[in-house]
């Protein structure tokens, strides 16, 4: 090389090109669409220095509105305007660098479905079975383990990955529809690629790619196609609070304050209430709101303009991409509520008659009514989210259908829960439910089937939108004090080797048969009764631990009577005569008998009537 000093010179600059060229390596969102009603769009691009880049777009219709440099010069976020006259198609974004290292990525823009913006979002016409994938069918055993993710098999283990995904869903939709339910909505599907413990989802380290150890992107839609030929909706469940310690961006943060970062670790004090408290200190709202969940999940703060956006197209292409019908936000009023309700506004403003439900995980109704839209707030705040989950309910039905009557016990807590309906802007579109994958299931070892065929009486026929947790039907059990994964045990049925099927009658004993006979039985009938579905309700005081409310519309009517007696009663409806009158005779569906008079009725020890009026 003495003797080429001009050569060693070049081979030493291509090297240090070489070495530091610049690159893409990600672009987010994936896609997008011409026709949203939004017509702004903002582009993540990572790559190596590609916050040195000048940037180019020719094509009609879009234009690139600004470029925004963050201090990693890692990450550039382009703002495009994409107007009316933007056809679908592809077109080239030109990354342009001193050193001549000229970078090309070809993004594409698709037309939007006809009438997306008009899809129907789940509502109280509906009820939603809730799914943990990993714990409900392997489907496809060949991605039980994938390479580059740490968090293996292990069945035997409750905090492992037990091998359900998505083809196991598929693979049972016709059981959805034998039981009767219309919704589905899955626990976190996206990537959780941690180290452990991944298995339930909420650990999101990419947010745009489903895990391949549930299956694929493509899957994932295909699996929200096949359940809309089948005449059932799928809710996603999102995650914006915080993400999975592994996430890919965790390595090369776009910002400092892309997270909550404390000087050492600073967890949230769990205290959802000080948010709607007049009086709350700053300090109490800020560990709140920006202390982590726990150590490896950490907290995004969606108070950073870039990661606002990021979060709000998430959601938007998820819905879009994969055909969705309604959206469950995991640990609602723990984010930057202004955030939560931009993004609510923005989702809403895309899909009008769409809906989201909010985690808001309080056991207070005043509290939870604070986060539904259109609540009478004293701050003045709106939180756009059009339902909420109705938690008060779930702790009020555990203790009505336990503990021994009384004036302030036992049955009389359903009636007294529901006069304060008067706080919710919308109480018919709160999401009633009476266990789910965070607390101990409802039926208990040891439990009498008459407790829980009150309870699902009940939950079926009361206002609201019901959701029945993967198992109910089969009276499964867990406690929370026993670990999580004690309420996500695997379906019986759902893997090869299982000793038996309980998809499948002959696989269940015969008091999971009586309790998924009785399930099917109400939710069957639900699908067509107009009063439950879209009626009023009418209750009166619960009288010698008899509790009787009525569903109604200006044409039909059922009466609900819940007796928690342990002996026979007979009840004298004289007192129900605003609404029986104009009916005469009725068809108790539980029971499947015809009543001719509806001057008395007898009642069972520790039952629950419905019966559909007649004129």
């Amino acid at each position: 090389m003495k003797k080429y000093p001009f050569v060693a010179a070049c081979l030493l600059t291509l090297l240090s090109q070489m070495i530091s060229a610049q690159s893409i390596n990600r672009v987010e969102p994936l896609c997008w669409w011409v026709g949203m009603e939004n017509k702004n769009l903002q582009l993540m691009i990572y790559g190596k220095e590609i916050g040195d880049a000048q940037v180019d777009i020719n094509y009609p219709g879009v234009t690139l509105s600004k470029v925004n440099r963050l201090e990693n010069q890692n990450y550039l976020f382009l703002d495009l305007s994409i107007d009316e006259t933007a056809k679908a198609g592809s077109f080239d974004i030109i990354f342009s660098f001193k050193n001549q290292n000229n970078l090309k990525y070809t993004y594409t823009l698709y037309q939007r479905k006809d009438n997306s913006s008009l899809r129907k979002g789940f509502s109280s016409k509906d009820v939603v079975y809730l799914i943990m994938p990993d714990r409900f069918a392997n489907g496809d055993s060949s991605n039980d383990e994938v390479d580059g993710y740490n968090d293996k098999l292990k069945r035997k283990n409750q905090y492992g990955r037990h091998g359900g995904d998505i083809q196991g869903i598929i693979n049972h939709l016709d059981y959805f529809n034998e039981l009767g339910v219309t919704s589905l909505w899955l626990t976190p599907v996206l990537e959780n690629n941690q180290k452990e413990a991944s298995y339930h989802g909420y650990s999101i380290t990419d947010f745009y790619k489903v895990d391949p150890r549930h299956g694929s992107n493509d899957l994932y839609k295909s699996m929200v196609e096949k359940a809309h030929q089948k005449g059932l909706k799928v809710i996603i469940d999102l995650v914006f609070n915080h993400c999975g310690s592994e996430h890919w961006w965790m390595k090369n943060l776009p910002s400092a304050d892309w997270i909550n970062q404390w000087p050492e670790y600073t967890g949230s004090n769990f205290r959802a209430s000080v948010i709607s408290d007049p009086y709350a200190s700053d300090y109490d709202k800020k560990r709140m709101s920006k202390g982590w969940f726990v150590p490896t999940m950490p907290d995004l703060n969606q108070e950073n303009p870039f990661l606002a956006n990021y979060l709000i197209q998430n959601s938007i292409w998820w819905a879009e991409y994969a055909d969705l019908d309604g959206i469950r936000m995991d640990t609602y009023p723990y984010s930057d509520k202004v955030f939560m309700s931009r993004w609510a506004k923005s989702v809403m403003t895309e899909y009008p008659n769409f809906n989201i439900v909010a985690e808001a995980w309080l056991n207070d109704s005043p509290w939870c009514a604070y986060w539904q839209k259109d609540s009478n707030n004293r701050d003045g705040y709106n939180s756009n989210v059009p339902s909420v989950m109705d938690f008060p309910l779930m702790y009020t039905m555990r203790s009505t259908f336990t503990e021994e009557p009384g004036w302030d016990k036992g049955i009389v807590r359903l009636y007294d829960l529901l006069s304060k309906d008067f706080l919710y802007a919308n109480p018919d579109n709160l999401l009633v439910f009476a266990d789910n994958h965070d607390e101990s299931r409802f039926f208990r070892k040891g439990d009498s089937i008459a407790r829980y065929k009150m309870a699902m009486a009940f939950l079926l026929t009361t206002r609201g939108i019901p959701k029945i947790y993967y198992g109910t039907e089969l009276l499964m059990t867990g406690k929370k004090s026993d670990g999580d994964g004690k309420l996500r045990i695997d379906f019986p049925g759902g893997w090869p080797d299982d000793k038996r099927n309980a998809f499948a009658s002959v696989g269940r004993t015969s008091k999971e048969n009586e309790a998924w006979n009785y399930l099917q039985t109400l939710l069957k009938w639900r699908l067509q009764s107009e009063a439950i579905q879209s009626g009023k309700l009418k209750q009166f005081v619960p009288e010698d631990n008899i509790y009787v409310y009525f569903r109604y519309t200006p044409n039909k009517a059922v009466m609900v009577v819940l007796n928690s007696n342990k002996k026979s009663k007979v009840l004298n409806t004289n007192r129900f005569n605003e609404i029986l009158e104009g009916y005469k005779r009725g068809f108790d569906i539980t029971s499947n008998k015809h009543l001719e008079s509806l001057t008395d009725i007898k009642l069972a020890p520790y039952s629950a009537a419905v019966i559909e009026l007649i004129p």
